[in-house]
């Protein structure tokens, strides 16, 4: 345990549902806050109660039937060993994200006797009021005062990751000019990745190949598994790079990302748009079937910015503003903690005493 001399930062609980896109979130917005310049801000804060893992929450039914933040004893709703987490220590800062994660995050607000500064990633389906701030994607028409509207998802690179994944395919580096990151989602409540049109977009992307275009191809873990299949067969027949699990090697998605001139991102999941955006690469949605409002308003929203066009079977080049919503609620965040603990004059070295999370 650090003492107050020592002082590593506030503490900070890494908190979802084990979703692996709401995980993503959470991680984004930390990581953007361990950035140096952001971090140095709030070194001065006195934590205690720090997690080096994530706090990962898994509640059951009846609860799970019930809406919003209001669930009566939440902490019966959790197995044991993740009900004796919810204790004192109490963290500075609670970042959860995912509608299961609400109720706890509203509840540790009074567990805390408000020493804990809570954050909500996307619509807890109850009174923003029960969060210090909540943050949603435009797309699902949230307000309040301390209510963060995104575009898109939040999402963060570190310059380390960068760096690392640079640095790990570097050969990457000499395949110049017209490449392109192609990212597969596949079914969910909304979409369908159908057979059909997966075959629809292999010709698109044969196309493109033949054009002189270099395709590195990636699948989530959502993509239909005959789908991945008949892709890693595609990829080899033309020639591009493909990547879906461990068995094709090491993830190469962030160093497809930097080293890509373009992406062509199906229009199913808000994170993998919002991670192409952050690059700054001009993104293609390509579409599945299915649709829902929600999507309808996120792609209307990314389109607006001057990040994304609808795929249509060409590749396009253009520029804009990269898209680094993670950031700036970073720095919202900073800005709340340090109407809570105002930073004090600092000497030289007590500079040296402050460090920022290696564990997120």
């Amino acid at each position: 345990m650090s003492s107050p001399d020592s002082s590593l930062g506030p503490s900070i609980w890494a908190v979802s549902d084990g979703r692996a896109g709401n995980a993503a979130q959470v991680r984004a917005i930390i990581s953007a806050l361990a950035e140096t310049q952001r971090w140095l801000q709030i070194g001065h804060i006195y934590g205690l109660g720090h997690r080096s893992d994530p706090v990962m929450l898994s509640p059951r039914a009846p609860w799970t039937w019930l809406p919003g933040a209001n669930w009566p004893a939440p902490r019966l709703a959790l197995p044991k060993a993740q009900r004796n987490q919810l204790k004192a220590p109490w963290p500075s800062l609670w970042l959860a994200a995912g509608r299961r994660s609400a109720p706890y995050t509203a509840s540790v607000r009074g567990w805390s006797g408000g020493q804990t500064f809570t954050v909500q990633i996307l619509d807890p389906k109850s009174d923003p009021e029960q969060f210090d701030l909540v943050v949603v994607p435009e797309h699902d028409s949230l307000e309040g005062p301390n209510v963060i509207r995104t575009t898109g998802s939040p999402t963060h690179f570190s310059e380390e990751a960068i760096e690392e994944a640079g640095q790990a395919f570097a050969d990457l580096a000499d395949e110049n000019g017209k490449s392109a990151i192609v990212v597969l989602g596949g079914n969910s409540k909304a979409h369908t990745f159908t057979r059909a049109r997966a075959d629809e977009l292999m010709n698109e992307l044969e196309t493109l190949a033949r054009k002189g275009w270099r395709l590195r191809i990636t699948c989530s873990r959502r993509t239909p598994v005959s789908i991945v299949t008949q892709m890693r067969g595609f990829a080899d027949r033309i020639g591009a790079r493909f990547w879906a699990n461990e068995q094709d090697g090491p993830n190469p998605y962030l160093a497809w990302l930097i080293y890509s001139d373009a992406a062509i991102v199906t229009e199913d999941s808000a994170n993998m748009l919002s991670d192409a955006a952050w690059h700054r690469l001009p993104v293609h949605i390509a579409k599945l079937k299915g649709n829902a409002p929600k999507f309808d308003r996120l792609h209307a929203s990314l389109i607006e910015r001057g990040c994304a066009r609808w795929f249509e079977g060409s590749i396009e080049l253009w520029d804009y503003e990269p898209l680094r919503e993670a950031a700036r609620v970073a720095d919202q965040i900073i800005e709340k903690l340090l109407e809570r603990h105002p930073q004090p004059e600092l000497r030289q070295a007590d500079v040296t005493k402050t460090a920022a999370p290696d564990w997120f």
